[in-house]
């Protein structure tokens, strides 16, 4: 009898609890508004994955949670996208910019009292209450200095940029400043790809024209790096080493894997699953809540994710094969 009614009162306390949880959950009920670029590259696909899962997990727990998705293949769809996001009465926006054209926007919801998550390729001023990104410099830091080495600290480089803004300006500043500190490295060119296959093979087929001798290309993208490779095949020449991209695209980890493809042995993280993180920090951050073992009231302004070298030694744990 005692043993019936001690689970008798763990029942009650569970009921409690849960009824309490629930009552605080639909009492705290959001209204999201998330907006990214469109899938016009593998990585945004990969990114657009993560964060669909990540309103579907949430939704899961918290059925209180509304989400309010939009891509844009250009920047006035996705400033008019954010617009109406706002007239919609949303508590709370995930911004990844098409570029720093829209910061007018976003400010305006930032000023409406709206909660800001901005993300990646960041805005031109400060108007988010957090914003989360890759480590852009550590990112192609890493990979510098991994090619660097693989070269032996000598040889002829080109690069093959993504669009122009903020995250692809760390970028290009950080190999170059990379690179300078080895006299016996010359970086024959840099030409921007926009992040796309079919551009940076028509880069790459240029610079092939354009230098009899290349070692290497670093594109920090794997998208561009696939182009660049296959027009470096398609060409017939045999005096490359290697080609290095980024962001850790499923087939690209498994040819590390593999062996399949000598002339790719490295990558570097890039998460894309961000695009489920920054949920959590919408839904934390517009309910004043913070992480778990987090002693400030509120959360951080900037958060930083850390850039991580990919080999053959460690790709599998880097394997996601369920991403498009």
């Amino acid at each position: 009898m005692k043993k019936f009614g001690i689970v008798l009162l763990a029942i009650f306390v569970l009921g409690i609890f849960c009824l309490g949880w629930t009552s605080d959950a639909t009492a705290q009920s959001l209204k999201i508004g998330y907006s990214m670029p469109a899938a016009t590259a593998g990585y945004m696909a990969r990114a657009i994955y993560w964060a669909k899962k990540g309103m579907t997990d949430w939704k899961a727990k918290d059925p209180s949670l509304e989400f309010l998705f939009v891509t844009a293949d250009n920047v006035t769809k996705q400033a008019n996208d954010l617009e109406d996001l706002i007239q919609k009465g949303i508590n709370a926006l995930i911004v990844w910019p098409y570029d720093a054209s829209v910061t007018s926007v976003i400010e305006t919801a930032y000023k409406a009292g709206i909660y800001v998550v901005v993300m990646d390729r960041g805005t031109s001023k400060v108007v988010y209450d957090v914003y989360l990104s890759n480590d852009d410099e550590g990112y192609t830091r890493t990979g510098s200095e991994w090619l660097a080495k693989q070269l032996d600290y000598k040889g002829d480089i080109v690069l093959i940029e993504g669009i122009p803004c903020p995250i692809n300006t760390t970028r290009i500043e950080t190999i170059k400043t990379t690179m300078a500190q080895y006299p016996g490295i010359k970086i024959l060119d840099s030409q921007p790809g926009e992040w796309r296959k079919d551009k940076a093979l028509a880069i790459m087929e240029n610079y092939l024209q354009k230098y009899p001798k290349i070692d290497a290309v670093y594109t920090a993208d794997d998208d561009m790096m696939l182009g660049a490779l296959q027009a470096y095949k398609e060409s017939g020449r045999t005096d490359m080493k290697y080609f290095l991209g980024g962001a850790c695209d499923k087939n690209v980890i498994k040819m590390i894997m593999d062996g399949s493809e000598p002339l790719i042995q490295a990558n570097v993280t890039y998460p894309p699953d961000q695009c489920a993180t920054v949920v959590a920090l919408a839904v934390l951050g517009a309910r004043g809540k913070v992480f778990e073992g987090f002693y400030q009231k509120k959360l951080p302004t900037r958060i930083i994710l850390s850039a991580e070298l990919v080999t053959k030694e460690n790709a599998a744990a880097y394997y996601f094969p369920e991403e498009p």
